[in-house]
């Protein structure tokens, strides 16, 4: 390329970033092939999840019951969206506990709100996402007492939860022979049933990584 045509491209003002309305997010997303996040105005085209991404997620969701000491629990898991009102984000957690009934964002039966418990499934494009802006965004909503962090790549767990003082206790488990208590439910999994049929793999992961901050 000629050196002027360089400088005429360099010169040339940067394409000015479009901004959407919920309403005109979820009217993509309706159509759209591939899910999207929605970030205050941004939409952001998630990744494509592994094999073991799925399975991780699966098992868990398998494993949880409907009904813990007469209290009912619903549990949802990759296509229903949550909807965090404090900083104007739809996204999908990889699976959702509800207690009692959801909490739907107006007539809309694809929106939930009010989550007890997240569970995601780190991958290297999302890690550092789900345990920093995503989990702040978490936090906000009031609800939201327990946080469920899952590597794909080897036998470690991450369990953040919410104290009486209001505090994110974590605890990590780093074997498959340990077992995850909730705090938020009575419900205890070990970590083989968790990454039951899992072969680790080399980490070859998907591109896109989401914006892992939250702007004031």
């Amino acid at each position: 390329m000629q050196t002027q045509e360089k400088t005429a491209i360099a010169n040339q003002p940067p394409t000015e970033k479009r901004y959407y309305t919920p309403e005109e997010y979820l009217a993509l997303e309706e159509s759209a092939i591939d899910k999207s996040e929605y970030h205050d105005g941004e939409i952001v085209p998630m990744p494509g999840g592994t094999a073991n991404h799925n399975k991780l997620a699966g098992n868990f969701y398998k494993k949880f019951p409907s009904t813990v000491n007469t209290q009912d629990y619903e549990t949802f898991i990759n296509d229903l969206r949550l909807w965090i009102p404090l900083t104007r984000r739809y996204v999908y957690p990889d699976i959702m506990v509800i207690q009692g009934e959801p909490v739907y964002q107006g007539s809309n039966k694809t929106i939930v709100t009010n989550p007890l418990v997240i569970v995601e499934v780190l991958s290297n494009s999302t890690k550092d996402y789900d345990r920093g802006g995503k989990f702040l965004a978490y936090r906000s909503i009031p609800e939201f007492r327990e946080y469920i962090l899952i590597d794909q790549y080897s036998y470690h767990l991450e369990q953040f939860a919410k104290n009486s003082d209001g505090k994110w206790v974590l605890t990590e488990y780093d074997s498959v022979e340990s077992v995850l208590t909730l705090e938020s439910v009575e419900f205890q999994i070990p970590l083989s049933e968790i990454y039951e049929r899992i072969k680790f793999e080399v980490e070859d992961e998907e591109v896109n990584e989401p914006t892992s901050e939250i702007e004031a």
